[in-house]
């Protein structure tokens, strides 16, 4: 991957990552990318949907998209070494690497892969999303997925780290009832529009995170064309599986613990079977404040 204008800018009169056709993933797997606002729960929505597809007797794969390589401790219970840390082990020869060197196999047969990163200020997350994929593909670790899962840093959304984006079919977007989360989900509705003139990609939908009520959520929706795909309250039960170190899946199955289980069952039967592509119009930044602003 490269930063390149190339002939149709992604955003007009920016320099995007453009994906190399030779580490396309292949048509068939479902392919998601989850964004959202820093801490807002991007990993352990990543991993839970993931282990609830892998429930739903689906062959999952999850990429973590982050430095700090914490996407999917939860599926393996450790934190496993990343892709561009092995790579420069062996100075870059990626003939070298066996698969058991960079995949490791989480909970219920979760394929889990960690991306890492450049060293802060000296690299770009596009060019570690597009090592990580052709790895993959040299090794021939795509060909028996049915879902491939992007657990990706970023909420602004820079090209490198909108990298995931050509890859995927769909875009989930974690976001809180609250202000902040709301204006970088607007941000990321924005990304994958530019990123649509050019690739597969489109919005899949909402996932309401870490709040009880959903009233500044739904007016955001109502006035750009998005819609919530699932909803988790203040529960507790998510918050006690990641002190665990494990998914809701593992969890003892209490009230709380199976209303969450349910829940990212159906967002994973949804995305497998009745997602609709979103066509949502992001605002200008004065207007959420107007539409989501105090009276």
């Amino acid at each position: 991957m490269t930063a390149t204008l190339g002939r149709r800018p992604d955003g007009e009169g920016s320099v995007q990552v453009q994906q190399d056709e030779k580490v396309k993933i292949e048509e068939g797997a479902l392919v998601i990318a989850v964004y959202g606002k820093g801490g807002i729960g991007k990993s352990t929505t990543s991993s839970n949907l993931s282990a609830a597809f892998s429930k739903l007797g689906k062959r999952v794969l999850q990429i973590g998209c982050d430095p700090k390589h914490d996407s999917t401790f939860t599926l393996t219970h450790k934190m496993v070494p990343t892709v561009i840390d092995i790579l420069e082990e062996v100075d870059f020869h990626s003939e070298e690497l066996r698969p058991e060197d960079f995949m490791f196999k989480g909970f219920n047969g979760v394929q889990c892969v960690e991306s890492g990163g450049p060293p802060a200020g000296t690299g770009c997350g596009g060019y570690v999303t597009g090592q990580t994929v052709k790895l993959l593909k040299e090794h021939h670790l795509l060909e028996d997925t049915d879902v491939v899962i992007f657990d990706v840093l970023g909420d602004v959304v820079c090209g490198g780290f909108a990298a995931p984006l050509q890859h995927a079919n769909y875009c989930l977007i974690v976001t809180a009832n609250d202000f902040d989360s709301i204006f970088a989900m607007n941000r990321i509705v924005a990304a994958i529009n530019a990123k649509a003139k050019n690739y597969k990609v489109r919005l899949g939908g909402v996932v309401a995170n870490r709040s009880a009520e959903l009233d500044q959520i739904d007016k955001f929706n109502a006035r750009t064309g998005l819609k919530t795909m699932a909803h988790f309250k203040n529960v507790d039960a998510i918050r006690r599986s990641r002190l665990k170190k494990c998914t809701i899946f593992e969890m003892e199955p209490e009230e709380d613990v199976l209303e969450v289980q349910n829940e990212y069952l159906s967002l994973a039967r949804k995305m497998l079977e009745n997602v609709e592509p979103l066509e949502a119009e992001p605002l200008k930044d004065r207007e959420i404040f107007d539409l989501l602003g105090f009276d």
